[in-house]
């Protein structure tokens, strides 16, 4: 079921695609900054066609001229090529990840925002998403703080929802709260099957999985279908806190991953 061989060609692939489409990148970075999300999606789209990777898309993400936050759930690496083939944003990241070899060089050139998970640096971080959001730029956070198995969706941190306490500026120039729509990302078949649980490993990167091992099977299947729901957005002032928004997103996250798995999307999201 797993090819090796297909595996190392589309790898191939995405090192040949990601070195073919670097040097126009870097130029839009010092010259075009505002371009450079259009950019990165076409380079995520190409790179899901090399892996044989398909998406199947429901509801719209929020596009209206205002900064917003995306919020999804975490299984794997494989997420990020995903929701960056869909969406003009630049993603939320754990420190750790800078020093990855390969992905973390990516990560820094596309300006990926780096924070802490530490209690104390919560104001500072928060400050630090707002600043990205006075740019106009629009965001992506994994909520759980790290990645899964890909069956369920681990509980979310709250603090990572006190950037929503702020306000930014709308289309209009006026200030206007954040705009945080819940994202439900699914890999839900491989070949047109279901995707069984006992498989799904080879998709979700959690625990001490090593890197290298897991590309191979992630990119040596089939053709993998990724269903992803875009949830109705919401606000803080809706909920009262960021605790009962947190708490909102999760379940709303949750039931859409659980009726993605089962071939069930909402007919109206």
């Amino acid at each position: 079921m797993i090819s090796t061989p297909i595996a190392i060609l589309r790898f191939l692939g995405f090192v040949l695609w990601t070195l073919l489409l670097l040097p126009p990148f870097l130029v839009l970075r010092l010259a075009a900054r505002p371009r450079m999300p259009t950019y990165t999606r076409f380079y995520w789209k190409g790179v899901m066609a090399i892996i044989g990777y398909d998406v199947v898309v429901h509801g719209r993400p929020l596009e209206d001229g205002s900064p917003v936050l995306y919020v999804a759930n975490h299984a794997s690496y494989l997420d990020i090529i995903v929701l960056g083939s869909l969406l003009h944003a630049y993603f939320v990241a754990k420190n750790e990840v800078a020093g990855w070899a390969g992905f973390g060089f990516l990560a820094r050139i596309s300006r990926t925002v780096f924070i802490e998970r530490s209690r104390g640096a919560t104001a500072r971080e928060k400050n630090g998403l707002l600043d990205r959001f006075d740019l106009g730029e629009s965001l992506i956070l994994f909520a759980e703080g790290t990645s899964n198995d890909g069956n369920h969706v681990m509980p979310f941190k709250s603090s990572f929802f006190s950037v929503a306490e702020g306000e930014v500026r709308g289309a209009d120039g006026m200030p206007r709260a954040v705009s945080v729509q819940p994202v439900s990302v699914a890999y839900a078949r491989l070949d047109g099957l279901p995707i069984t649980r006992a498989l799904r490993p080879f998709l979700a990167w959690y625990g001490d999985m090593t890197l290298a091992g897991h590309l191979v099977g992630a990119l040596g299947m089939g053709r993998i279908t990724v269903e992803v729901e875009f949830h109705p957005p919401v606000t803080v002032a809706e909920f009262g806190s960021r605790k009962v928004l947190s708490a909102h997103c999760h379940k709303v996250i949750s039931h859409g991953v659980t009726r993605l798995l089962a071939g069930r999307p909402a007919a109206n999201p």
